[in-house]
């Protein structure tokens, strides 16, 4: 389950900041989307709440690995998100949800996360321990029971991904200190309107992040040139745009920052 170790070394297990399946489903989805490798544009919200109204993805045993498949090829990503009480994912879940791994599939990757998540259902069925979840009282919790819960397939995995866990766990200390805490991640959508001499708007719900952008110079311009513009510890990426007559153009875009702190790198 390289995949699920993947998202442990780079700092994509995250404390879901709420109870809702939906608002849970679009945080971690804006996260997948924000991962410089995803192409601008890439729609992972919609992909994967369309996934969820066609079938649930509850797993069973607290878990649910809803899943968005993408047309481009590149690596099989995952971000995971805990919920400390637990999420209402519906009556075929059975009981509250407390870890998501959402996948984002690229059309090279499909066999391998069927595979991956062909080996997680197994390991859910021999291992799980829903109660050691529920538990749980913080993310260092969390990252145990995923590393034990990843330990009871070392006959089907291979040597590397056995030394890669050896190497996380011990690193874990060292991890606590120095990467950020990304319990505390904002990700804001975003929408910015632009046009031969408009000044730009910006349209948002977070009262800091407009008084950043609009006192910010050259937001515009970074956006075009390099699809992305930081400024006071938020770092904004563009998913699409819109032209309409007269040359003005709507920026669809995320922000994302860490409560309290600077701007997270991501991977």
């Amino acid at each position: 389950m390289d995949s699920l170790l993947d998202a442990l070394q780079e700092g994509r297990l995250i404390e879901l900041p709420d109870n809702n399946r939906d608002d849970a489903l679009h945080f971690l989805a804006h996260i997948l989307e924000a991962i410089p490798t995803v192409p601008i544009g890439t729609d992972v919200v919609g992909l994967v709440m369309e996934r969820e109204r066609a079938s649930s993805t509850a797993l069973g045993m607290g878990w649910a690995c809803p899943h968005a498949r993408v047309p481009f090829e590149e690596e099989l990503v995952c971000a995971l998100g805990w919920s400390p009480t637990g999420i209402d994912y519906g009556p075929e879940a059975g009981a509250p949800i407390s870890v998501i791994a959402m996948y984002l599939v690229p059309a090279n990757q499909r066999n391998h996360y069927l595979r991956e998540i062909s080996l997680l259902a197994k390991a859910l069925s021999a291992y799980a321990d829903p109660d050691k979840l529920r538990s749980a009282k913080d993310l260092s919790d969390v990252r145990n029971y995923l590393l034990d819960l990843i330990s009871s397939t070392k006959d089907t995995v291979g040597p590397d991904a056995r030394a890669r866990m050896i190497q996380l766990q011990g690193k874990q200390v060292l991890q606590a200190l120095a990467a950020p805490d990304l319990s505390s991640l904002i990700v804001e959508p975003l929408t910015m309107v632009a046009g031969p001499g408009l000044k730009p708007v910006v349209l948002t719900q977070s009262a800091a992040l407009g008084k950043v952008l609009e006192g910010a110079a050259g937001v515009i311009e970074r956006l075009e040139s390099d699809g992305t513009f930081q400024d006071g510890g938020w770092r904004v990426v563009k998913r699409g745009t819109l032209t309409y007559q007269g040359g003005r153009v709507v920026y669809d875009c995320l922000a994302i920052r860490l409560q309290g702190g600077s701007q997270p790198p991501l991977k």
